[in-house]
């Protein structure tokens, strides 16, 4: 790509903003030229907006410290300044609905963080790796509200792109899943910040996180559907029982799992080098993001663990392991991710990858 494609980020201070911002340093098609959040930080430079409060690791990029800060819910001002938005607002739901569609009106490809419109029929919710094909309602999707070149598009809840990938891959490969029980153990920056008190969480797990469970049993069933004309019809044939619980880990989420197989079961020899040489779209078009591989299965007993494993293909690849027999359905094993990157953030950016490679977006 010879000249860059300029983003935007809005609720840039916060830390999935924050987390955008850093990981799109130095990305080789993208650069951030826009950055916009509440109106208490509107008018400030991004160093000043973030004083006392940036929360990543490493120091912030020079390229966006002196950019101004705008207010998210002026529109007007991103025009001219991006093409991309990556939507990371604290609003309420009715606001947060309304403000993406009007960027996405203003002209925007909007990749949303957000799970205002992750029920909305003809708003793809992507993990890319699996309903690429979603993407092709974006034709129908501007037609319908009367969009030029805007579109929408959101990523799913964090807490089911342990197990995802993995079982799309059984599917793929020809062993359809009937149900499945699964237990998260969730990283506590998936609460953002500040987050879960220290005194809540330190020497304790949470077992009730709300609406984790909901999320969890309903949105694999779009990933999995179809587009049908205007709207993307779910699979339902999956039933889901889920029990999220909040635990002492800085970053990377967990499932345990066991599933019973809709008809014919492999073998645990095959599963694995299922899951091994498991690749998809992103891979095959060398997405800057497109983790290689992106499922990596792990022999040892005691992995994966999140310390040793979230950072796996740039922190974008899902590592399972302990595959084995299960006592009650058919198998079992354990999944994980990088929540804040493959879950939130680096998800999103590679989702962008795709909209631009499949020519959805121009620069």
């Amino acid at each position: 790509m010879n000249k860059k494609i300029r983003v935007g980020v809005i609720g840039a201070t916060g830390m999935v903003g924050q987390k955008y911002i850093k990981l799109l340093e130095n990305h080789p098609w993208f650069e951030v030229a826009y950055l916009a959040a509440s109106p208490n930080s509107a008018g400030k430079k991004y160093t000043e907006a973030v004083a006392s409060r940036w929360h990543m690791e490493s120091d912030m990029p020079e390229a966006v410290k002196d950019i101004v800060v705008e207010d998210a819910s002026k529109v007007s001002k991103a025009a001219g300044k991006c093409s991309i938005v990556f939507s990371a607002v604290e609003l309420d739901k009715k606001a947060i609905l309304a403000l993406e569609e009007e960027y996405a009106a203003a002209g925007f490809a909007v990749v949303s963080n957000n799970s205002a419109h992750r029920a909305t029929e003809d708003v793809p919710m992507m993990i890319p790796e699996i309903n690429y094909s979603h993407l092709d309602i974006i034709p129908q999707q501007r037609k319908q509200r009367g969009w030029k070149d805007g579109l929408l598009v959101v990523k799913p809840n964090c807490s089911i792109q342990s197990y995802m990938i993995p079982i799309y891959a059984l599917i793929k490969a020809g062993y359809p899943i009937e149900k499945m029980i699964v237990s998260t153990l969730q990283a506590v920056s998936g609460a953002g910040y500040p987050g879960v008190a220290s005194i809540d969480i330190i020497d304790n797990v949470l077992p009730n996180l709300a609406g984790e469970e909901d999320k969890s049993e309903i949105e694999p069933a779009k990933i999995l559907g179809k587009v049908q004309g205007s709207k993307i019809v779910s699979d339902t044939n999956i039933k889901i029982s889920a029990h999220c619980n909040r635990v002492a880990v800085s970053d990377g989420h967990t499932a345990c799992v066991s599933l019973k197989f809709a008809g014919k079961k492999p073998e645990m020899e095959e599963i694995k080098n299922i899951w091994r040489n498991f690749s998809s779209v992103p891979q095959e078009l060398k997405l800057p993001f497109a983790p290689v591989p992106p499922l990596i299965y792990r022999d040892e007993p005691d992995r994966p663990q999140p310390r040793t494993d979230r950072d796996a293909g740039n922190a974008m690849a899902v590592t399972v392991g302990r595959l084995r027999t299960c006592n009650v359905f058919d198998i079992r094993f354990v999944g994980l991710h990088h929540n804040t990157v493959r879950g939130a953030a680096g998800g999103a950016i590679l989702t962008a990858e795709l909209l631009v490679a499949r020519g959805y977006i121009k620069g």
